[in-house]
């Protein structure tokens, strides 16, 4: 199952929402700016796809989002990509439920939800505030350091470790596996076909090790919830279960990871809303809910059309891809107030948008609270410990055009006495 590299083209000017590039070198925001102002619903031809939809103002996405019985998720309309999962060659695994319509994505969602109940996760806060501490301790006493492999990328691999009820040694093999997943337009983290079929492979192997081990002996982790959970009676089949680890390894490491690398670079280039949190620790809460708007670690997800419908009067036919565009979405003009101004404060206003970084409707990120645990812990340690940490370096980004992230950030802060 290897993910298709997009393949760019020549738009005679327009722009390709589909090119990496483009967000590899940050410059959708004005393009977005753009197309919400001139055309919100752009047509964008494919150079190995029929085309599709984007969509890029708020109220758009958030109504498409919660009518899934016109804008399907369905792998075999296609899937949540741009490109279609039901024609990707060699592909074992069954959809998961991100790429599955009601009733049966509220079935498998089901399933997982007792491992993200408010309960459970207010009850891991103190094991991340322990985990925080201890990377933060082994940061080099020298005042320089690699943020991403040291902090950013490190907190919820261990994280998701513990959901999966798998040492935190294993963390290496899920963070190497959810880049690869992920990175198809990468050619840093995609270096072969080969290299890619190997972590496929390697992950089957791995999961489904896990699966059997949590049938013959079950606990209270994710892996056991999907092995002994059913839906009218019947038990979630092995290729759907392949399919589903791969979402939450997914899910449960880019977002929060990105938004943490993001949430800093954004502190980095903003210092007054730095010292607005250093002031009041107690805006932290409003601050994560305003990087992960900043940040928008999810560039995209897609729907298909199952009818003949409109968007804002544009004739969309049956069949037709339509992407939604949460990086645009957060910085709509119309939906929120002063949207390129970085505001930490800006969530403490009751009348203040939700932002859509987590998505809306069925498919709301599930571990949105975990994300959001991870970072509010992450950001009072990380600023009480050191309240001059900045970026110090060049960032080198993903080349992607579905996840916004960085690779490497090298960054500079006054040690502990």
């Amino acid at each position: 199952m290897l993910r298709p590299k997009a393949k760019a083209i020549d738009l005679g000017g327009k722009p390709d929402l589909k090119d990496p590039d483009l967000y590899l070198h940050e410059e959708h925001h004005g393009v977005f700016r753009r197309l919400r102002a001139e055309e919100p619903v752009y047509w964008n031809p494919e150079a190995d796809s029929t085309g599709f939809w984007a969509i890029t103002r708020y109220d758009d996405i958030e109504a498409i989002s919660k009518n899934p019985k016109v804008f399907s998720s369905a792998k075999d309309m296609g899937g949540h990509r741009i490109f279609n999962e039901n024609e990707i060659g060699g592909n074992a695994t069954e959809a998961s439920m991100i790429s599955m319509d009601p009733p049966e994505h509220a079935g498998y969602r089901r399933m997982v939800t007792p491992g993200f109940v408010p309960k459970r996760i207010s009850g891991m806060e103190d094991r991340i505030r322990a985990r925080v501490t201890r990377l933060l301790d082994n940061l080099p006493k020298t005042g320089d350091a690699e943020f991403i492999s040291a902090v950013a990328a490190a907190l919820p691999i261990e994280v998701l470790a513990e959901l999966f009820g798998v040492p935190e040694s294993d963390g290496a093999k899920l963070f190497e596996w959810s880049n690869a997943t992920v990175g198809e337009d990468d050619p840093e983290l995609r270096v072969s076909d080969e290299y890619m079929h190997k972590c496929l492979s390697e992950m089957a192997a791995y999961s489904a090790g896990l699966w059997q081990q949590r049938l013959e002996k079950p606990g209270d982790d994710l892996i056991s919830m999907l092995a002994h959970s059913k839906i009218d009676g019947q038990s979630m089949s092995f290729p759907t279960y392949i399919g589903t680890f791969i979402l939450l390894v997914v899910a449960g490491n880019e977002t929060t990871r990105n938004s943490i690398s993001g949430g800093l670079l954004a502190l980095s280039e903003n210092p007054a809303e730095r010292q607005k949190l250093l002031d009041d620790p107690s805006l932290i809460p409003s601050a994560v809910q305003e990087i992960v708007r900043w940040v928008s670690p999810v560039l995209h997800m897609r729907r298909t059309a199952t009818e003949d419908t409109e968007i804002r009067g544009q004739k969309i036919a049956r069949g037709d891809k339509v992407v939604m565009w949460y990086a645009s979405a957060n910085r709509d003009e119309d939906a929120f107030d002063d949207p390129f101004r970085f505001d930490v404060t800006r969530y403490t206003k009751p009348d203040a948008a939700t932002q859509l970084g987590f998505g809306v409707g069925q498919h709301f990120c599930l571990g949105s609270r975990l994300a959001e645990l991870q970072l509010t812990v992450l950001f009072e340690e990380l600023l009480r410990r050191f309240p001059d940490i900045h970026v110090s370096g060049p960032v080198r980004r993903l080349r992607s055009n579905f996840i916004y992230g960085i690779k490497e950030m090298p960054v500079r802060y006054t040690p502990e006495a």
